[in-house]
């Protein structure tokens, strides 16, 4: 009878050290669009109210829970019943992560390029019909809910991927532990960040004509925060549009072999980004010529 319960205890022991091993490589593996969901998220949820930030995060957060939830088991009744389309799932989401990558690129260059257009708040802040402010909200957490929708696809197939030559217990652990980690963490995080500003200006209202050393970093500090939040920002989107193409040219990259054979004399990095730039920027000029042609027709 103990060595049955040893044996079973050992058992678990095992599959727990299986399963974390495992989650390590799917969370790399994940990394980049776990940055791309952090700094998009970011991103939708700045420009509302203080007293609304919070709400409205929670409210994506919600809607991001239930979209593991409906994805979670289609994910792996496929693994177990089709997994032939596990590759095209991961290429479909390579053209869609691409091209993301590409046309904000493709805008940044045009900022450059073309005289800055005058900044204006947000618009959320300038809207004081309460029914006006409820549109929006709503508006900017649906459209939130769905970028969230796309990411957690991908997400997820690409954490099933990993573990799909282990057993369907570890590829359930694994999986559900990194779509929980998607959530809890972006969101939290997200969270963290869009409180900064409001954290900064108490901060400094606390110090607010107070003598001594200590006040005044009190203040530096509530002044530092606020300035970083909109950089933060800045810098999020930037690295999550970097990880979006590397994370979409990789797609291509590991599971086409000709494109493999065509890059491989890049370094693997550059391999991946190059290959993610060159579709996103194919992606990019089949929609804009399919929308001229539909413009075309129509007038």
């Amino acid at each position: 009878m103990a060595s049955g319960i040893l044996t079973i205890l050992d058992d678990i022991a095992l599959l727990m050290d299986d399963t974390a091993a495992m989650s390590k490589i799917a969370a790399k593996k994940t990394a980049g669009l776990l940055g791309d969901d952090l700094a998009v998220n970011a991103e939708k949820a700045t420009g509302f109210h203080a007293s609304r930030e919070l709400p409205v995060i929670w409210a994506v957060a919600k809607g991001a829970l239930l979209n593991k939830i409906i994805i979670l088991p289609l994910a792996f009744l496929l693994s177990a019943y089709a997994p032939w389309l596990i590759v095209p799932i991961l290429l479909l989401g390579g053209i869609y992560l691409s091209y993301e990558g590409a046309e904000k690129i493709l805008e940044w260059r045009h900022r450059f390029t073309h005289k800055p257009l005058k900044i204006e708040a947000p618009i959320a802040l300038s809207i004081t019909e309460p029914n006006n402010l409820v549109e929006l909200e709503a508006a900017k957490i649906k459209n939130a809910i769905r970028t969230d929708f796309i990411l957690s696809i991908e997400i997820i197939v690409i954490a099933l991927e990993t573990v799909i030559e282990q057993s369907f217990l570890i590829q359930v652990m694994v999986v559900s532990l990194i779509a929980f980690i998607a959530t809890v963490a972006v969101y939290g995080l997200v969270a963290l960040m869009i409180r900064m500003d409001d954290t900064g200006f108490r901060l400094q209202k606390h110090a607010l004509n107070k003598p001594g050393l200590f006040s005044k970093a009190v203040h530096f500090t509530g002044v530092a925060l606020v300035a970083s939040l909109p950089k933060l920002i800045r810098l999020l989107t930037f690295i999550g549009t970097v990880a979006m193409l590397l994370v979409g040219g990789g797609m291509f990259v590991h599971n086409i072999a000709a494109i493999h054979h065509l890059l491989d004399f890049m370094p693997s990095l550059l391999m991946d980004f190059s290959a993610g730039l060159i579709a996103g920027i194919l992606a990019v000029g089949l929609v804009h010529l399919f929308k001229k042609n539909k413009h075309l027709s129509l007038s």
